[in-house]
């Protein structure tokens, strides 16, 4: 038996055992990089659930091959803008006030991962529309607050400046990734959610036609930088839907319960997942930070979301 071969059963019985002992396998991802994109406030029935696509057609034509799309995601918490952006980034929902006053009760993944990993504040970044989202930069836990904190580049100024456009968003994006290369981010665009509560249709169908092209020229800078080419994985989600028509207000409002809120997009991209797929498999917005968690080996304490395992690839 030459060397190889007996080196190769070696790893199998090792393998094999760990399994019967109970002791957890060791994990080798290829990822090294996570980004999170929110189309801030777009209805389900805009997005995937139009069977047309044809206000999001860079993520149904020249993205959805590449990854997998969830049929069955939602926000199961409080459907507004910073409660949902609040369980993207702690993997727990939480009702707190939405102008951005409040920080969360418990630590993001973003402070995690800085402790876990020692990197400096800039290699992880939230960058936002909305100047009220700075408050997914700390929280309220005593033994995290004013630790591990990410640095943000949210709304005009940093919070209480106002908002700003997405197409500043995405500049200053691809200047952050560019200049910084931060390891973990979350990027938010407004449009569809401000559009939406001013009323105008119109406007609020080209905001998720607009968010849709930035999120793929995001996609595509990833797809081809040297630095996160092959090592990146990306979500596309939203924070929220809205109200169907015949709720309420209808797309003009959001914040209950109902079937229009809760149902949301999902996309997952990366080199340690399936391509090409559509999946029914019901999951939720705090499943994200958990899945993040995995791939890049950190634990969120105290998260009640579950890693997405249908999204790996399986050896």
């Amino acid at each position: 038996m030459n060397v190889k071969r007996l080196l190769l059963i070696l790893v199998c019985l090792t393998y094999v055992s760990d399994i019967y002992a109970g002791t957890p396998e060791a994990k080798h991802y290829k990822t090294e990089n996570v980004i999170v994109l929110v189309m801030d406030g777009p209805r389900y029935s805009e997005t995937w659930g139009d069977p047309t696509h044809q206000y999001i057609p860079r993520m149904a034509n020249d993205m959805a091959q590449h990854g997998v799309i969830y049929t069955g995601f939602r926000n199961n918490g409080p459907t507004y803008t910073a409660a949902g952006h609040t369980a993207i980034c702690t993997g727990k929902y939480q009702r707190l006030d939405n102008t951005g006053r409040q920080y969360p009760k418990n630590p993001s993944m973003f402070q995690y991962w800085l402790k876990a990993t020692g990197k400096k504040r800039t290699a992880a970044y939230v960058i936002s529309s909305k100047d009220k989202l700075a408050l997914l930069t700390n929280c309220k836990n005593k033994k995290w607050r004013d630790k591990y904190r990410p640095y943000s580049d949210c709304g005009v100024n940093g919070f209480q400046t106002g908002y700003r456009s997405d197409l500043e968003t995405y500049d200053k994006s691809i200047e952050i990734l560019k200049k910084d290369k931060p390891n973990l981010v979350l990027i938010n665009f407004r449009q569809p959610d401000s559009w939406g509560h001013a009323g105008n249709w119109k406007r609020y169908l080209d905001g998720i036609k607009k968010s849709d092209e930035f999120i793929y020229n995001i996609f595509r800078y990833i797809q081809l930088d040297e630095q996160y080419k092959d090592k990146t994985t990306i979500f596309v989600t939203n924070d929220h839907g809205r109200h169907l028509d015949g709720r309420k207000d209808g797309f003009i409002s959001h914040g209950d319960n109902c079937e229009g809120c809760r149902m949301i997009n999902c996309f997952a991209y990366g080199p340690d997942f399936k391509r090409g797929v559509i999946t029914d498999v019901s999951r939720e917005l705090i499943d994200i930070p958990a899945t993040i968690g995995e791939l890049l080996g950190f634990e969120i304490e105290k998260s009640d979301g579950e890693v997405m395992k249908e999204l790996f690839i399986k050896c």
